[in-house]
């Protein structure tokens, strides 16, 4: 018994043994796991904490310790969105200037003062406070070039920078850091932009001639003047025979702190070259055009459309205009580089010069950009709507901030909703708080809205969901609904109207493409039958317009827009109002019968080819159904309109 008893307490022992084994084993796991997951929790700390560090511009170890930098605190109300930048890449020469402007949206909490104790500047970045080899003496410090151009900004608005830089004499490829900051407070997130500059020797292959000046003039204070080129519509080299006309548009965002009124597009120096540039529809020798018509508060874009000729002799051209505002020769930022490359030589006869011409001389204006309300964005179309241009094309927000490249035939779907513009290009959805615009990168080119078709909505028997140039999404608050809006020249609107068939007499249709024409400028003058709306005309309601499908359609229409254009109605030099009408019954009303007031050109007159049919419209000025009448039987589209409105001469505005 006795050795039974001490067998049992060995084998206890034993037991008792293996568990204080096998716990401290699983103890010894248990350490490895706590331990492996406390380094994998600090590593993911460790990292989120850098990445806030790199963005405050704050060492590492501050940020993982929670440590405030004076220079660089976190946030502290202070926080912005790159809005646009006019030279992100730079060619210039050993020691020539040039000027390079930044917008920034504040989105912070906190509104910007360019005075104060914590006033808004950029500093050199990358390492901080260097000494950039592209100091200009115009620089606020040798390490700060410049504050804030607006006096203030507040939260939710955009303010601007405007600098220079100096190239260095020597040659080579730079990239130049800066960094907005609020002095004594914060370096502040999302102010951080590079640029690239490559400082090169004149290139003797850019062909631009010999350009002698003309005696210097007194230099203009520039104070308060600054502009951003935002908006180009042709951005590559140009290619066009020599003397060929070019078309091009600029869009100039007012990011000085003045108004701007007049504005022109000009030569650099006036010079014998400018004759090679030259185009008929320049003021004079030096301006290729002036504008006045409203005025651009900063932070506004202005769109100014020019023509100059290509020179005519075959080579690569650097031709080089500047905007001039209110009697600033040159503003600043507002100087315009156009690449041309001219593949032949101008005919002989194009390059001759005219002997003892008695012409006189006529002076015209820019063709007029009309803008059209082409759809509510309503359940039609799921309250959206998705775009796509057969050229490459960009999406800029209505504050001229580059929102997307988009490549040909590649769809953005777009909407309005709470308050926000929200886009997707297949990244997911983005928002903006400023309506959108879609730019092809080709003028005039063709934009489809692929999820409108007036087949499958409004039984019509064609889609006409095609439009050259700029589309606009924009909602407006008064009513309370979204439009797309069309923006394009008046001659391409006019080739859109389906106010004819294509078989109808020529000389009709060039009557009443010139009313419509007249029609559509007079209300391009007074922006106001549907100002609350943004647009000038409804392509219902005023004048029925389709679009690019139309054009293909009514190819003769086209050619009656192209035998008249530019031709409008006038009557003691002003635009006349042209309304027309289907049929009328004998005769057409006195404006004062119908809409009451005196219009002395829209007075009754006879219509034999009516008589005897109903009446189908509102009966004053042009019947459209006596014009045609009139132009089977011999009359020119001239004398039509004479006849329908007293009194009145047709007047060729543009070319």
């Amino acid at each position: 018994m006795e050795e039974f008893l001490k067998l049992k307490k060995e084998q206890s022992d034993d037991c008792r043994g293996w568990l204080e084994v096998l716990g401290n084993i699983f103890f010894a796991f248990f350490i490895i796991f706590a331990i492996a997951f406390a380094l994998s929790f600090v590593d993911r700390v460790f990292e989120e904490r850098q990445a806030a560090a790199r963005s405050l511009g704050v060492p590492v170890w501050h940020s993982f310790l929670g440590i405030e930098t004076a220079a660089a605190a976190p946030l502290k109300g202070y926080e912005v969105s790159q809005v646009s930048i006019s030279g992100s890449s730079l060619t210039v020469a050993p020691g020539e200037t040039k000027t390079v402007s930044v917008s920034f949206q504040n989105i912070g909490t906190s509104s910007w003062s360019n005075s104060g104790p914590n006033f808004v500047s950029i500093y050199t970045y990358e390492p901080k406070y260097r000494t950039s080899s592209f100091a200009d003496p115009a620089w606020f410090a040798a390490d700060q070039p410049v504050k804030l151009s607006e006096s203030s900004v507040a939260v939710n608005k955009v303010g601007n920078i405007s600098f220079k830089l100096k190239a260095p004499t020597k040659t080579g490829t730079y990239k130049e850091t800066f960094a907005l900051a609020a002095e004594d407070k914060a370096w502040i997130p999302g102010g951080q932009f590079t640029i690239t500059i490559n400082v090169a020797a004149a290139n003797t292959d850019i062909k631009a001639p010999a350009t002698p000046s003309a005696p210097s003039s007194p230099s203009t204070n520039t104070d308060g003047y600054s502009a951003t080129i935002l908006i180009k519509s042709i951005k590559k080299t140009i290619k066009a025979k020599g003397g060929e006309t070019i078309t091009f548009t600029a869009g100039f965002k007012n990011s000085g702190t003045k108004t701007w009124n007049s504005r022109s597009i000009k030569l650099p120096t006036v010079s014998i070259a400018s004759s090679d540039y030259k185009n008929s529809s320049w003021v004079d020798s030096s301006t290729l055009v002036s504008k006045n018509d409203v005025s651009v508060a900063p932070g506004e874009m202005d769109l100014i459309t020019f023509q100059f000729n290509a020179p005519n002799k075959k080579g690569s051209y650097a031709i080089k205009f500047s905007l001039a505002v209110d009697g600033v020769s040159s503003v600043p930022g507002g100087e315009i580089e156009i690449p041309v490359e001219v593949t032949s030589d101008a005919p002989e006869a194009q390059t001759s010069p005219k002997i003892n011409s008695d012409e006189p001389t006529v002076s015209y204006i820019d063709e007029p950009t009309i803008r059209v309300g082409i759809l509510i964005v309503d359940e039609e179309t799921e309250d959206k709507v998705d775009v796509t241009c057969e050229s490459d094309f960009d999406l800029i927000d209505g504050n001229g901030a580059l929102l997307a490249e988009v490549e040909k035939n590649d769809e953005v779907e777009a909407f309005y909703k709470n308050g926000k513009y929200w886009f997707n290009r297949g990244k997911g959805l983005e928002s903006t708080s400023f309506y959108l615009r879609f730019v092809p990168d080709t003028a005039n080119a063709i934009c489809t809205v692929t999820n409108f078709d007036r087949r499958v909505t409004r039984s019509s028997a064609n889609a006409d969901n095609q439009f050259r140039n700029v589309l606009e999404l924009r909602y407006n608050e008064p009513n309370n609904r979204t439009w797309l809006i069309n923006e394009l020249p008046a001659e391409y609107y006019l080739r859109g109207l389906a106010e004819t068939s294509n078989l109808s007499h020529l000389e009709f249709q060039k009557t009443l493409i010139t009313a419509a024409r007249t029609y559509a400028y007079y209300h391009f003058e007074r922006a106001t039958k549907h100002a609350s709306e943004f647009f000038q005309v409804d392509a219902y309601a005023d004048q029925v317009y389709n679009g690019y499908g139309q054009e293909v359609r009514t190819p003769r229409l086209t050619q009656a827009v192209q035998e008249t254009v530019g031709y409008i109605v006038t009557y003691n030099n002003e635009t006349a109002i042209t309304p027309y009408f289907s049929r009328s019954d004998g005769r057409t009303r006195d404006w004062s019968e119908v809409w009451h007031g005196e219009v002395p050109w829209c007075v009754s007159v006879p219509t034999p080819s009516d008589v005897g049919k109903k009446l189908w419209g509102h009966g004053v000025g042009m019947s459209a159904s006596a014009a045609l009448s009139m132009a089977n039987d011999g009359e020119t589209w001239d004398e039509i309109l004479k006849y329908f409105y007293t009194g009145i001469d047709l007047i060729k505005k543009w070319k």
